[in-house]
Formats: C-alpha cells, sequence, structure tokens
C-alpha cells in the first residue's frame, strides 16, 4: 500500500475541531449604508427547472466586495494598490493569533486595543510569530445580522464599536511581522480613534503597507488564542477591492 503524506496529514488534521469563522449570507444581510440600496441580489433564478432544453436550476448573484465576513485588498484604500489577482493561494493561509479584548468591549465599546494587551498576549503564549494573521475578538459577531447594534449605533446617532488603534497595528506589523489582521467589527479603527483621525486611519495604515485585513469575523471564542491555523477563501475575481470570503480554523 502507497504511502501517501498529504493523505494522512488530512487525515490528522481532521482529528482537530474545525470552526467556521464566517458568517452566512442571504438577501436580508446588512451592508454600510454607503452601498446604494439594491447591491445585493442572492440566488436569483435565471434558469429554472422544468425546461426541456436541460433540466437543471442557475442563479446570478450580485454583492458589494465589503459585504458579510470578506477580505479588504490594499486597493481598497490606497489608490494604485494590490487588488485581489495579485494574491496567490500561499497567500491566505495563516497561523492565527487571538487577542482577546471583549471584557474591555463589554465596559467600554469605544475600546482600542492597545499594545500592552498584546504584549500581554505574548507574555502568557509566546510571540506573535511571523506571518501570523491577528484578530481581536470582541464578541461583536453576536451582534450579527443587526446593523445598528454592529454600529453601535446610540441614542445620538453615534457609532460605538471596539478595534485596533494605530499603535496596536504598528506592534504587530513592524516588530512582528505579521501578514494581515482580522476583527469581528465592520470597521478596522475603534470608533473613537476614527472619531479623533476624522478617518479611518488604522484600516488606510494596513492596507497602505500591503497587508491583507478580514472583516466581520466570527466565532473568535471558539478558537483557542494561539497555535490554531487559519484558511481564507474567496471566488477568483479579478480587479476586486475586496471579496465575501470563507474563512475557517483549524484548532485543538
Amino acid at each position: 500500500m502507497a504511502d501517501y503524506k498529504l493523505w494522512n496529514a488530512l487525515k490528522d488534521a481532521k482529528k482537530y475541531r474545525w470552526v467556521e469563522l464566517s458568517h452566512s449570507l442571504n438577501n436580508e444581510s446588512p451592508y454600510w449604508s454607503g452601498i446604494p440600496e439594491g447591491s445585493v441580489e442572492l440566488a436569483k433564478t435565471v434558469w429554472d427547472w422544468g425546461k426541456p432544453e436541460l433540466e437543471c436550476l442557475i442563479q446570478t448573484f450580485k454583492f458589494p466586495g465589503q459585504f458579510g465576513t470578506h477580505i479588504d485588498f490594499p486597493g481598497h484604500f490606497i489608490k494604485g494598490k494590490a487588488l485581489s489577482e495579485k494574491f496567490d493561494v500561499n497567500d491566505l493561509i495563516f497561523p492565527l493569533v487571538v487577542i482577546d479584548i471583549s471584557q474591555q468591549a463589554k465596559k467600554d465599546p469605544r475600546y482600542a486595543v492597545t499594545v500592552e494587551d498584546i504584549k500581554a498576549y505574548e507574555a502568557k503564549y509566546g510571540p506573535i510569530p511571523d506571518g501570523a494573521l491577528v484578530a481581536l475578538r470582541s464578541d461583536w459577531y453576536k451582534k450579527w445580522p443587526d446593523m445598528d447594534a454592529l454600529s453601535g449605533i446610540d441614542a445620538e446617532g453615534k457609532e460605538n464599536a471596539p478595534g485596533w488603534s494605530l499603535e496596536a497595528l504598528e506592534y504587530i506589523y513592524k516588530v512582528r511581522n505579521a501578514a494581515a489582521n482580522g476583527h469581528e467589527t465592520l470597521d478596522t479603527d475603534s470608533s473613537a480613534v476614527a472619531e479623533e483621525k476624522g478617518d479611518l486611519a488604522c484600516e488606510r495604515y494596513v492596507l497602505d503597507n500591503d497587508k491583507l485585513q478580514v472583516e466581520v469575523l466570527a466565532n473568535l471564542d471558539k478558537v483557542q488564542p494561539a497555535g490554531a491555523v487559519v484558511i481564507v477563501s474567496y471566488p477568483r475575481i479579478e480587479g476586486a477591492t475586496g471579496l465575501p470570503a470563507r474563512v475557517w480554523a483549524v484548532t485543538e
């Protein structure tokens, strides 16, 4: 009997837990209010059962690139930077690092992760490995699919959501050489940072440095903080600034 190493490795990998990190999408799923109404039309039937030429069902799908759990490419915020076709399959599997700020976010919905938070993680689990996807666990995914809750809209119409600080991103990228960042919220920046900067400065920093990010993640509370692997997949569409993504982790 031949010994096929990769088949055996897959059998071993199946012994671990495989955790879905992306939201399911339908025609009622929320998206950013700046995107024109009618931009989502999923599973529209264009060839139905009962046709004598061919008995089958064919659908079309219309959606924004930044829809549901999605990956952003540098050209989303930085003119002339790389778009979807520039990234190979080797660029889409990462060591997964999960920084838990759920308790801070519960007390302060505008909380921005700090370098000290990340150093506290490293003191417990070891340094962030090269090429990691560093994800913020805020438990914000539990608010899906309520757009107002995801945005943290208060009585005054102001957004309140946790997220990244510029200093924390500089640390994971300049000091630790991460490859990507992720979060459960709609935006990279915490609302406090976005308000202070008058821009999504954290997202702009990530993409200007040719890094990738995955937004609106789910179930980060169901994976181990260190030691898991994450895979990000998306349709192979050229010229995209972002695309809905299927994301999953392999974890102990």
